[in-house]
């Protein structure tokens, strides 16, 4: 009698996991989004236009239901990110103001978007460059501090008050940016005759002349060349300075700017002895300025459960270190 043939039997398998629960984009697909957005500071709206160009129906709000559920998934990336950098022995610091949606008034109002940043490259510096942004509502000290705990480093920053007393509480040494104090002077001479705040120009362009001649040397190369050269010139620029204060209005425009740099005088100094800190911190405001411009951040509400502030903070972070 012949066998009995084989019973086959049939399961189906549980479909794979999708980054959005339910629905039908591609991980590809949202991080288009996302470049797209963070990068190529694209609005959702105008990319919703494109899409529907194509025959692609895509709503602006689904667009920013897939950015907020990507800043929750990528969150982990963010913090691990912002961890690395803390462990850095010198980093860069800014803060910028950012629209955030405020539900239920129909506007936005002001919040703060910090960014820290290292890049080690103009010393040889062996840590690649990242840099890691953190929302906060508004611009208190204890922002920073909280954001840099367990960083004890140098910080180059500009001259916001509220570093100072990250300094005071945690050890952090602050290094100043000349930039801040050349565009304060340059802000007078180019209104008009201002001959001190032209001769403040001349000195500081000095400066920056040998910065150029030094980046891309090592940091006791850059070191051995500011010893030699730059020193005499800051030296000979604070006493300089505090005789023309004296000669001076107190109640001007160029006494506020010359007060501005000599009660920074010790953070400023700093770059003379280490040739890893840099004269200025236009490094951070170059990785922060396209976000000012753009408005490209704003924090999204995540499937309308709950805010990820927090979160969609990061999302331009992890895009600046994709494209570094």
């Amino acid at each position: 009698m012949p066998a009995a043939p084989a019973r086959t039997s049939w399961f189906r398998l549980p479909a794979p996991a999708r980054l959005i629960e339910g629905g039908l984009p591609t991980e590809a697909t949202v991080a288009q989004v996302l470049v797209s957005k963070y990068a190529d500071h694209l609005p959702l709206y105008r990319q919703a236009q494109i899409y529907a160009r194509q025959g692609i129906n895509l709503d602006r709000s689904t667009l920013a239901d897939w950015v907020g559920r990507a800043a929750w998934h990528l969150r982990p990336v963010h913090e691990r990110l912002l961890g690395k950098l803390k462990s850095s022995a010198k980093l860069f610091a800014d803060e910028t103001t950012a629209p955030v949606l405020d539900p239920g008034r129909g506007k936005t109002k002001t919040g703060q978007l910090w960014a820290y940043a290292r890049d080690d490259r103009r010393w040889e510096g062996s840590d690649p460059p990242g840099v890691a942004y953190v929302y906060a509502p508004d611009r208190k000290a204890e922002r920073p501090i909280a954001h840099l705990a367990g960083f004890t480093g140098i910080l180059q920053v500009d001259g916001y008050g509220g570093y100072r007393v990250l300094a005071d509480k945690s050890g952090v040494t602050l290094a100043f940016c000349w930039a801040h104090v050349r565009r304060r002077f340059y802000e007078l001479a180019a209104a008009g005759p201002a001959p001190i705040a032209s001769d403040a120009l001349r000195r500081i362009a000095e400066l920056y002349k040998i910065e150029d001649d030094i980046r891309g040397r090592s940091a006791n190369e850059r070191r051995a060349m500011r010893q030699d050269k730059s020193r005499a010139i800051v030296a000979d620029l604070e006493p300089w300075l505090r005789e023309k204060l004296g000669l001076i209005s107190q109640k001007t425009k160029l006494a506020e700017a010359i007060r501005y740099t000599l009660s920074r005088w010790e953070g400023l100094s700093h770059f003379l002895d280490d040739g890893r800190i840099e004269i200025d911190s236009n490094t951070v405001e170059r990785s922060i300025r396209p976000i000012a411009i753009s408005g490209s951040f704003c924090p999204c509400w995540a499937g309308g459960r709950s805010p990820v502030r927090s979160n969609g903070s990061g999302l331009p972070a992890r895009v600046a270190c994709c494209t570094a």
